[in-house]
């Protein structure tokens, strides 16, 4: 069993609820990066989502577009990006999935870079510009390596294609609650519960809520139906605030704001969470 899937399996069996922050690798520095790793991982979130600064990010929002520019002119590579996973993996118990465009994948080769995403200590990869259809010779790879190649459904997915990246998906499938670019939303679409509870129904791993989810009200909302929330530019914005605030203020402000997600989805109703 991958240690992602590990995880799952304590979550339900405890009842709990994941959160995944996700953080821009580099953004200010890779040792900060580092030092929020930890810090969240201690603070109780199940799991981590890595961010590869990319130039062309397609399905962004302007507050992550942001950290990736800032991450590239402070000079961060991808080989800077696996040795800080490499050194920060030992520290904490949070297994972290890295999030990666697959023009960086296809530009190291498939297999070069699963090798070194795995030796790094990575758990999985969601590689979000690639298509379930173009997609086996990627998870082939990674499942030779037992690297766990997470998929996204969206809102407009059709229901047979949702099924059949729901059957492909490993580790947990990623539903994206919105359509359009990531970004803090004041409102979640009422239709995120239905569209999940749906998927809830086609399928036995675990489903995580991402894209616009960012206050702990969105937290408890889509945790009645999903086992876990993904939440970025909330992180992210905060976390850019580092480069002019001190770095103590800020870390204390990422630790209550995950405190407040964590805290709301423990209050979560869950009668609709679990498929009988």
């Amino acid at each position: 069993m991958s240690a992602v899937s590990t995880v799952f399996q304590q979550l339900r069996q405890h009842g709990k609820k994941a959160l995944m922050p996700f953080l821009t690798a580099g953004d200010p520095n890779l040792e900060f990066t580092e030092e929020v790793i930890q810090l969240l991982s201690e603070e109780g979130c199940a799991l981590l989502e890595l961010g590869f600064p990319y130039s062309d990010p397609i399905a962004d929002g302007p507050v992550i577009q942001a950290s990736y520019t800032r991450a590239l002119r402070s000079g961060v590579k991808v080989d800077a990006v696996f040795d800080t996973v490499a050194r920060v993996v030992p520290k904490v118990a949070t297994p972290i999935v890295g999030m990666v465009s697959y023009a960086i994948v296809l530009r190291r080769g498939l297999q070069r870079f699963v090798e070194a995403a795995r030796s790094s200590g990575l758990a999985g990869l969601i590689v979000p510009d690639l298509p379930v259809e173009e997609s086996s010779e990627l998870r082939a790879v990674c499942d030779e390596a037992d690297l766990d190649l997470i998929q996204l459904i969206t809102p407009t997915t059709p229901r047979p294609r949702a099924i059949e990246i729901a059957q492909k998906s490993r580790g947990f499938i990623y539903y994206v609650s919105v359509a359009g670019i990531t970004g803090e939303r004041s409102e979640l679409p009422a239709t995120v519960v239905e569209n999940v509870a749906w998927l809830r129904q086609q399928t036995d791993l675990p489903i995580c809520v991402g894209f616009g989810v960012s206050r702990p009200e969105h937290a408890r909302m889509v945790a009645q139906v999903a086992d876990g929330v993904i939440v970025g530019s909330a992180f992210v914005r905060r976390i850019s605030e580092a480069a002019t605030r001190p770095k103590e203020e800020v870390l204390r402000e990422l630790q209550q704001f995950a405190r407040s997600l964590l805290s709301a989805l423990d209050t979560a109703p869950q009668s609709l969470s679990q498929r009988d």
